[in-house]
């Protein structure tokens, strides 16, 4: 039993994560079951592990927790993941390294300096809108809009079509199917496949389509699943700035603070801080390849393993106060990208979005405010608002 009202058991419920209270059972299973088996039903059995250093450690092991059989839990009645082996998420090194190898330029520290600008404009633009709007979904106008705007420049979609994007990807994800099964979005994305192979770009689809992977090119839906990964990954970067502003909101202590001290390295900690406190992606699951222990339990070869980030992100033995959302925590060696070889790929270019996000709110925003309803997602994949109205009072009003 717990001191909820939910028992382990529950963890596969999206009513449990919408609620909050999951926070409440990782805390106990952090100190009473740090490995905990769940009983195959609608999904194959799993472990759960719920300490930081058991999930830092399944990251940094590939070799003895492999992400090839698939990195997210699924359903038994849809069988294995269609990408397992196939995609940067989906595969082990050396395939992986390759794999990463194909597209890195895009998303290194240097080519998010050679983008600021454009980034930097196009946050103004976006923040400045939702100021005139008097209150806005945080979720679509802000959120959604700066990570999806921001991957389709790094695949190479013309600014015309973004919005077009956009649209599309949000009915994918709300429909809670695959991208690949939005018809219009996947047409758009094996013309421009197609219009690269015609005339080679240095974008993320140009690599995709033109960089060789151990030698050999990618098949086409090789380069399709690996385009829908990255495009799937921008609801994380979108969660994780719609429920930033929603924090700095519900905590206006820390956003005065964030004021007071924009020009004290605040805005660097407090990036970190966002990523810990908001932890969009809720599991990342591995599939166990030989016999292994961890915290006495004997986790057999085939097993799958959940890793639960955000109660990493709130172990007590490693965040002093961790269910404090405090902007200048230091040290703060959060999961929330992920560490090891399969450490995000997009994290420098999403850190570099995030403090260009807080350093134009400081400027030009005065208050940051809840105006409306707020409605949770209900997913034990994503965290984060479904939707969230707020308010962005302009300075000097």
């Amino acid at each position: 039993m717990t001191v909820s009202a939910y028992t382990p058991a529950d963890l596969n419920d999206p009513e449990l994560h919408a609620s909050g209270e999951v926070h409440q059972l990782w805390r106990w299973m952090r100190q009473h079951a740090p490995a905990h088996w769940h009983e195959p039903g609608d999904l194959p059995g799993f472990w759960s592990l719920t300490r930081y250093d058991d999930i830092r450690h399944a990251y940094q092991s590939p070799a003895v927790f492999s992400s090839a059989q698939g990195v997210l839990l699924r359903p038994t009645a849809l069988g294995e993941d269609p990408g397992s082996g196939l995609t940067m998420a989906l595969t082990d090194s050396p395939r992986h390294r390759a794999l990463r190898g194909q597209v890195a330029d895009r998303f290194t520290e240097r080519c998010a300096r050679s983008l600021a600008d454009e980034m930097r404009a196009e946050i103004r633009s976006v923040v400045t809108r939702a100021i005139e709007k008097g209150t806005c979904d945080v979720v679509r106008d802000i959120g959604a809009r700066l990570s999806s705007h921001n991957i389709a420049r790094l695949l190479g979609v013309e600014p015309d079509d973004r919005e077009q994007l956009l649209q599309w990807s949000m009915e994918a994800f709300e429909s809670g199917k695959p991208l690949t099964s939005h018809v219009a979005l996947m047409r758009y994305f094996i013309d421009m496949m197609y219009a690269r192979m015609e005339i080679p770009a240095d974008d993320a689809m140009g690599m995709f389509v033109n960089n060789e992977v151990q030698g050999d090119l990618l098949t086409e839906t090789e380069i399709l699943l690996g385009v829908e990964n990255l495009v799937g990954a921008s609801e994380n970067a979108g969660l994780s700035i719609a429920a930033g502003v929603l924090a700095l909101g519900s905590h206006p202590q820390q956003w005065q603070r964030l004021v007071r001290q924009r020009d004290g390295g605040l805005v660097r900690t407090a990036v970190e801080e966002v990523l810990r406190w908001t932890s969009s992606a809720t599991h990342s699951m591995r599939t166990a390849t030989v016999d292994t222990v961890v915290q006495g339990q004997r986790i057999a070869a085939g097993d799958r393993v959940v890793l639960w980030i955000p109660s990493a992100n709130r172990d007590e033995s490693v965040f002093t106060e961790p269910d404090r959302f405090d902007l200048g925590r230091q040290p703060n060696r959060h999961l929330a990208l992920g560490t090891g070889e399969h450490v995000c790929i997009g994290g420098s270019m999403a850190r570099h979005q995030m403090r260009m996000l807080l350093e134009t709110l400081v400027e030009l925003v005065a208050v940051i405010e809840p105006a409306g309803d707020m409605e949770p997602l209900r997913s034990i994949a994503v965290n984060g608002p479904a939707y969230a109205t707020v308010r962005l009072v302009a300075q000097g009003r």
